[in-house]
Order: C-alpha cells, then sequence, then structure tokens
C-alpha cells in the first residue's frame, strides 16, 4: 500500500470506529447519562442523518479549499467533535458533538476516494478506493470491539478520547505523507452542482441509497435476529459479528478488484448474489453455523458494491468530482437510516425478524433494476458516440 493510501486509510479507521462504536456503548451511555437504551441508540441514528445532512454543506464549505487542505481540516473538525463527545456533560451536548463529528464523515470520503483514485495509475483507481475504504471495515473488524472493550473497562469517555488520537495520528500521517495538489486548483461551485445534474451521476446514489438500506434493513437488527431465530448466545453474537466483518474487509478489496475489471458488471453480478444469499438466509438463519456462514459470506458479498459504486460516481462527473463523491457518501448514510426504518417496521408484523432478509433482498432487487438501467444508458451512449464518429 502506498503510504498516502495507508495514511487516508488509518483516517478512515478512525471515522469507522467513533461512527459504529457507540452500538455497543448503548448500555454504559444510558447508564451514565439516565436515558433510555432506545434514546441512546438515536445517537446513532443522529450521526446518519448527520452525515446526509452535512455532506452537501460542507462539501460547498471547503470547496475553495485544495483537496490535501480540506482532508486536513476535516480532519480537525473530526477530533475537536470526538473531544466534545468524550467530555460532554450530557445527552444533548452529546448528540450535538456526534452530529458535529459526522458533518466531516462524508466531505473527508468524498475527497480522499477523489485523492486516492489520483494517486495510482488509472486501471487501479477502484482498488486505491478499496484501500481507503478497508479502514472503514477495520474498524468493524478491530476498532469497535476494542472500543466496546474499553468503554466497558474503563467507561465510554475513555473510548472517544483514544479515536481523539487516532485521529491526530492520521492528521499528522496526512500532513506528512500525502503530496501536495499543486495540480489541481480549488473546485468551483457552479462547476461541481451542474455536473450534479447529469441522470448518470444520480441514478448512482439513489443506487447507493438502496444498496445501503438493504444491507441496513437486516443488520441493524441482526443480534436479536440471531438470538431468536438461530439460537446463538450473546457471545456467540460477537463472534458472529466478527465474521461479518471479516466478510465485508475482504468484500470490500474483492469489489476494487472487480471495479478495476469490469465496473457496471460486477455490480449486477453482486446484486445477483446478494439476493440470492438473503432469501436463502431466510432459511439458515434458524440454524446456529449456517447463520454464521451465510453472514460471513454475506458480508464479502454486500461490501463488494462499495469501491465499484463510489468510483462509479466519480468517474461519471470526472470534470467537477468533489460534490458528487461526497453526496454520495451521504447516499449510503441515508440508506442506512431509511434501512433501519424499514426493518423496524416490519419487526413488530407477523413476519417478524424472519422478514427481515425478504425485505433485503427486495431493496437489493430494486438496486438490480436500478443497475440494469445505468447500464443501459451507457450502452445508448456509447451507440450514440460511434455513430458520431462514422
Amino acid at each position: 500500500m502506498p503510504l498516502p493510501l495507508l495514511a487516508l486509510a488509518l483516517a478512515s479507521f478512525g471515522i469507522g470506529t467513533t461512527e459504529f462504536v457507540i452500538m455497543g456503548l448503548l448500555p454504559q451511555l444510558s447508564a451514565s447519562l439516565h436515558v433510555s437504551i432506545p434514546a441512546a441508540g438515536q445517537l446513532v441514528s443522529g450521526y446518519a442523518l448527520g452525515v446526509t445532512v452535512g455532506a452537501p454543506i460542507v462539501a460547498i464549505a471547503t470547496a475553495p479549499l485544495r483537496r490535501k487542505t480540506a482532508l486536513l481540516v476535516l480532519m480537525g473538525m473530526f477530533i475537536l467533535g470526538n473531544f466534545f463527545c468524550a467530555i460532554a456533560p450530557g445527552y444533548a451536548l452529546l448528540m450535538a458533538a456526534r452530529v458535529m463529528t459526522a458533518f466531516c464523515h462524508g466531505a473527508f470520503f468524498g475527497t480522499a476516494a477523489i485523492v486516492a483514485a489520483d494517486l495510482v495509475p488509472r486501471e487501479k483507481r477502484a482498488q486505491a478506493l478499496s484501500l481507503v475504504f478497508a479502514g472503514l471495515t477495520l474498524a468493524n473488524v478491530f476498532g469497535v470491539p476494542f472500543g466496546t472493550a474499553l468503554g466497558q473497562w474503563a467507561g465510554w469517555r475513555a473510548t472517544f478520547w483514544v479515536v481523539c488520537a487516532i485521529g491526530v495520528v492520521a492528521l499528522l500521517a496526512i500532513a506528512t505523507l500525502l503530496p501536495r495538489d499543486n495540480e489541481h486548483p480549488p473546485a468551483r461551485v457552479l462547476a461541481e452542482l451542474r455536473v450534479l445534474r447529469r441522470t448518470q451521476v444520480l441514478l448512482t446514489m439513489v443506487i447507493s441509497t438502496v444498496c445501503s438500506a438493504s444491507l441496513f434493513s437486516v443488520f441493524t437488527y441482526i443480534a436479536p435476529l440471531l438470538q431468536t431465530r438461530a439460537g446463538l448466545s450473546p457471545h456467540l453474537v460477537t463472534i458472529a459479528l466478527l465474521l461479518f466483518g471479516g466478510g465485508i474487509t475482504i468484500g470490500n478489496l474483492l469489489g476494487g478488484r472487480l471495479a478495476d475489471w469490469k465496473l457496471l458488471p460486477s455490480v449486477i453480478m453482486t446484486l445477483v448474489a446478494s439476493i440470492v444469499v438473503l432469501l436463502a438466509f431466510t432459511e439458515t438463519s434458524r440454524m446456529a453455523i449456517p447463520a454464521m456462514a451465510t453472514l460471513f459470506l454475506w458480508g464479502v458479498i454486500v461490501f463488494t458494491l462499495v469501491p465499484p459504486l463510489q468510483y462509479r460516481v466519480v468517474q461519471q462527473a470526472a470534470e467537477a468530482p468533489n460534490m458528487a463523491s461526497t453526496l454520495n457518501q451521504g447516499a449510503f448514510n441515508l440508506g442506512n437510516a431509511v434501512g433501519a426504518w424499514i426493518g423496524g417496521m416490519v419487526v413488530p408484523t407477523a413476519w417478524s425478524y424472519g422478514g427481515l432478509p425478504i425485505v433485503g433482498a427486495v431493496l437489493a432487487l430494486v438496486a438490480l433494476v436500478l443497475t440494469l438501467w445505468a447500464q443501459q444508458a451507457d450502452s445508448r451512449t456509447v451507440g450514440v458516440r460511434h455513430e458520431g464518429r462514422a
């Protein structure tokens, strides 16, 4: 891994840890802040919505900055947000600090994706994106379990102090290792906004949202699903989640290679595989070992989609990619919130947890139809270009 990509992956690891570790700290937060578990859970939703709302705002605010400078400013915001999380005296200020931290999330990944793509030859750009996002997936494997264990032992504030330290190290690494981007002038806001009118850019963002909704309609409720249907103990649920984390790490790296090979065909194949695995999960979720094996396989498949979709947006908005790349991160997080909401509507029905994989499969089918539409539009565009040259 080139050292500049390592710096971006380290920052990605810190951001992923602060986003997801809150799920493991809900009991400690609830007791410490004297709020209910559901109220503490709103800190997860608040972060996701903060990414969605903050992405366009921060993208416009950082547009006059060069990309390396923008990344340093965003990491500074990340450190400051986690500092306020660590010292927050009450629930309201903790929520405000979480939202502040979330504001830098979309813009950081959006800008980092463009920087990573520029650091490598054209045929390896999607793989470079997957290396940046590897920090996010590794946060689920290492950062979240460690942060949860630390919070249980030393208090939830200690976790945020450690995340602050990770942010400082990442900021120094970016400042030291990333080359100066003199060849890239500051983005022009009007040009960035004009790119957003392109059908293929917007369509890719919608696909990202639906794919994310498919994932989180199931994964948000994975712990009670595994406990009630497969009979897994809390300890085995933890192991199952580690398997899922390993799966998404493999899938992320695989997605980068597939996208550099065939971008949209790889998305189509992955969505078909996701539908098949989710439908199989309706049955395998009744048995402990098959449920855990399916969860690992699903993790590999579902995160294979992330690098291709992010690179697709950058590719389709090549002349002015900053805003589009950032907004696609907001689209993923909008899907988080939408998927959790849809899944929450299914759980109280007669379908209960057993219906969640079916809902996830239906959403993946919608994403598949949209991707086939995008591929057909690409073919028409290529055909028109050939006719024009003729």
